[in-house]
This record gives C-alpha cells, sequence and structure tokens, in this order.
C-alpha cells in the first residue's frame, strides 16, 4: 500500500453515501481507481508478481550546468531532494539507476520506460535517452521526466569546440606517446624472448635434420661424379683398346639420347628444368622431410614461429625507429 496517496475509491458510488475506503491493489475490475487532485494519477498494471498501482508524478527535474545535464529527484525513503550529474556520452542507463540505487538503499526497483510504456535498455547512452521525454519508475512510483531542450552550438561555437577537441588530443597524444611506445616495446621483447624460447629446441632438432640431409646429399652428388667418370673411363677403354671407334660411335650417341630423355623425364615430373644447383635443393628437401617425419619434427609449427619472430623483429625496428627520433644519440648507441 502507498503512503502519504490517501484514500483510493471507486468511481460510480451513489451520491449522497459515504464511500467506504479502499486498499491498494485490490481492484475488481470494474472501473479505474480515482485520486484527490494534486496527488497525480494511479496507473494500474499487471505485474510478473499479480496487480500493483503507480502513481505517477513530475517533481524529477532536468537542468543544464556547464554543458552536464543535473537531475534533481526526491528520495523514497530519505524524503530529499539529492542532484545526480551525469556525463551523457559515457554514462548509460543502467549506471545512473545503480547510482539511484547506491544512494538509497530503499530503492527495490528503478527502471526507464519511454512514453509509450516500453522499457529502455540499460545499455543505453544518457544522452540518447535525454532527447526525449521519458518515464523513471522507482519502487511504485513513475516520475515523468521531460529533458529541456539544450541549445543548439552555433557553428562557429561548433568550429571552436573542436579546435579544443584537436588541440587536447594532440596535448594528450605529445604527452603520452612516448610513455605508450615504451611499454609497446618492452611488450614486444618480451614477446619475442616467449617466442625463441618455443623456438630453441625446434631449432636444435632442425640443425641436426639439416645436417644429416646435407651429407645425404653430399654423397649423392660424390657418386654421381663417380659414376659419371667410370662411364668415361669404361667408353675409353672400349674405344682404345677393345672396340675400334667404328663400332663406339652408335653406343656413345645412343647414351647421351637416354640422359637427354633422362633430363626430359626429369622436366615432366618436376615442372623445372635440370640445374644442378636446383636438383641438390630438392634432393636435400626430400631427404630433410623424410628425417623429418621420422624424429616427428613439425615443419608447419616451426615455420609459424619463425614467421612470428620475423614479424615481431620487425614490428620492434619500426617502434624503434620512433624511438631514436626523441632519444639522445647515447642512449640510441646503448639500445643498439
Amino acid at each position: 500500500m502507498l503512503s502519504g496517496l490517501g484514500r483510493a475509491v471507486r468511481s460510480g458510488w451513489p451520491p449522497g453515501k459515504r464511500r467506504p475506503p479502499v486498499l491498494f491493489g485490490v481492484w475488481d475490475g470494474s472501473s479505474l481507481p480515482s485520486v484527490p487532485p494534486g496527488l497525480g494519477r494511479v496507473r494500474w498494471s499487471q505485474g510478473l508478481a499479480g496487480p500493483h498501482s503507480t502513481l505517477e508524478t513530475s517533481d524529477v527535474t532536468i537542468n543544464y550546468r556547464h554543458g552536464l545535464p543535473v537531475i534533481t529527484l526526491t528520495l523514497p525513503t530519505r524524503s530529499e531532494r539529492c542532484i545526480f550529474t551525469v556525463k551523457p556520452m559515457v554514462t548509460t542507463v543502467g549506471a545512473f539507476l545503480k547510482d539511484l540505487q547506491r544512494e538509497d538503499k530503499g530503492i527495490q526497483r528503478a527502471e526507464v520506460f519511454a512514453p509509450d510504456g516500453s522499457k529502455v535498455s540499460d545499455a543505453t547512452l544518457m544522452e540518447v535517452l535525454l532527447m526525449n521525454d521519458f518515464k523513471l519508475a522507482i519502487n511504485n512510483t513513475a516520475h515523468l521526466v521531460s529533458p529541456p531542450a539544450k541549445d543548439k552550438l552555433s557553428s562557429e561555437h561548433a568550429t571552436e569546440m573542436e579546435d579544443i577537441k584537436s588541440l587536447v588530443h594532440r596535448l594528450y597524444v605529445a604527452l603520452h606517446l612516448e610513455d605508450h611506445q615504451i611499454r609497446k616495446e618492452r611488450e614486444l621483447l618480451e614477446k619475442l624472448d616467449h617466442l625463441k624460447e618455443e623456438l630453441l629446441p625446434l631449432e636444435q632438432m632442425k640443425a641436426g635434420i639439416t645436417a644429416s640431409a646435407d651429407a645425404k646429399t653430399s654423397r649423392l652428388l660424390w657418386v654421381g661424379l663417380a659414376l659419371l667418370s667410370a662411364q668415361g673411363g669404361a667408353l675409353a677403354w672400349l674405344t682404345w683398346w677393345v672396340y675400334s671407334w667404328d663400332i663406339m660411335e652408335p653406343i656413345t650417341y645412343f647414351i647421351t639420347y637416354g640422359s637427354a630423355m633422362a633430363f626430359y623425364a626429369y622436366f615432366v615430373l618436376t615442372k623445372q628444368d635440370y640445374l644442378y644447383l636446383d636438383a641438390k635443393d630438392r634432393q636435400f628437401l626430400h631427404y630433410f622431410y623424410k628425417k623429418s617425419k621420422k624424429q616427428h619434427f613439425d615443419v608447419e609449427q616451426y615455420n609459424k614461429l619463425k614467421e612470428d619472430v620475423a614479424e615481431v623483429e620487425e614490428s620492434l625496428r619500426r617502434l624503434r625507429q620512433s624511438l631514436h627520433l626523441r632519444l639522445p644519440v647515447q642512449e640510441i648507441s646503448a639500445k643498439d
């Protein structure tokens, strides 16, 4: 039952008879209750917990002081006026309602509704809320709030405000940019150390695999040289000591033709010309991946860590370039 609102009576009671008092919230649905003049309107609504009554008043005032809205209202428990200054660009409806509940512990329910009765989200900024009229529901009392129209800034004043904002932004950057860059450099160095710690065991494993693959590739090259030397010696021996050149000439021709076919087959299979350096690298990679698979070396993880390290080092290099423009020569030499 609401205090201080007098007695609510049913409309339509026969004239000349005394109207008995009626408790708030008891309504048979035949007619709407009325309230004596000056106390506002009683609005009946059906909630989750059953019918309840709400008094609508207009004792909430909003004024602008130094460009900020100042909301003045009466606290329900202490019955005293309280002033709340909000920052419309930062404060949300939920934050404002929490400030109300922190100020008056007797506030059990605080909500904001639009003129059509729909609830306003707690995430809505106060700047958006103050553009139109709204209802502030505190416990069982709904306050009708009509924000004053904010004076529009002239174009000249708006330009001055933009210049001031730009100046403040430049001052903030000038005062805090170097600290931010130094803090960012420290973060990059920590990240680089962490990546190098993860990369160290992979580097050691890769070094062993690389040495093994390189040794096998070198042995294969020496075997190829030995085979070519043996082939040349055999052809010379057959030409001068066993047979004559007339017999060995067609043999050497078909050997050359067979070598050409082998090189062409290499191109068909690999889509690359047969160059000794490329062939060596290809064979090295073949041995490397074969050995990596046996030792469970994660090549993809290793490549990703190497890319991350290169990216961090590049970011660190670009960051230090801007820092070097502000540091004395002695400090630059010490860092390098």
